[in-house]
């Protein structure tokens, strides 16, 4: 299978990054699978109901950063 990979970076306000990651958590949530659109083409991932979940924080001098990672 070709490796499919699909990365955004866009500036949000605090309150628009907490509803992309609600929109995040409803979907593997109540639909177990993940969605994105690349190129005009719907792709879904479908996620099992076990993963590895990773939070890492980093906190520093020229700025902060959260960075969320869930594998299976």
């Amino acid at each position: 299978m070709e490796l499919i990979e699909h990365a955004t970076t866009e500036r949000l306000t605090r309150e628009e990054a907490a509803e992309r990651l609600r929109q995040l958590a409803d979907q593997l949530s109540r639909h177990n699978e993940v969605a994105f659109s690349r190129d005009g083409l719907r792709y879904t991932v479908d996620v099992p109901d076990e993963v590895e979940f990773s939070l890492e924080v980093e906190i520093g001098d020229d700025g902060s950063e959260i960075e969320v990672e869930i594998e299976w």
